[in-house]
């Protein structure tokens, strides 16, 4: 898989939002799977352009736990958790 800069992330998410092309033909141009636009473009409609800015915090682990607990009673898959934490 290619390494796609934050910018060539975000050029990715509004080519797909305005509807002009399809997650598949986007993530053929860029060398992606289908599957790794999709998580993008979910992490950015929950988080805009801050999903893709790296954050080299450390969480605690209360914070952690908090996490895990929260998709273990919500049924939320690691991806859809990661977008909205």
């Amino acid at each position: 898989m290619a390494k796609v800069s934050v910018e060539q992330r975000i050029q990715a998410v509004q080519r797909y939002l305005n509807g002009d092309e399809s997650m598949s033909e986007i993530a053929k141009d860029i060398g992606v799977t289908d599957r790794v636009v999709s998580d993008w473009i979910r992490r950015y409609q929950k988080n805009g352009v801050e999903a893709f800015l790296k954050s080299y915090t450390k969480y605690s682990a209360d914070y952690k736990m908090n996490v895990l607990n929260y998709m273990n009673e919500t049924g939320t898959s690691s991806i859809d958790t990661a977008a909205l934490f």
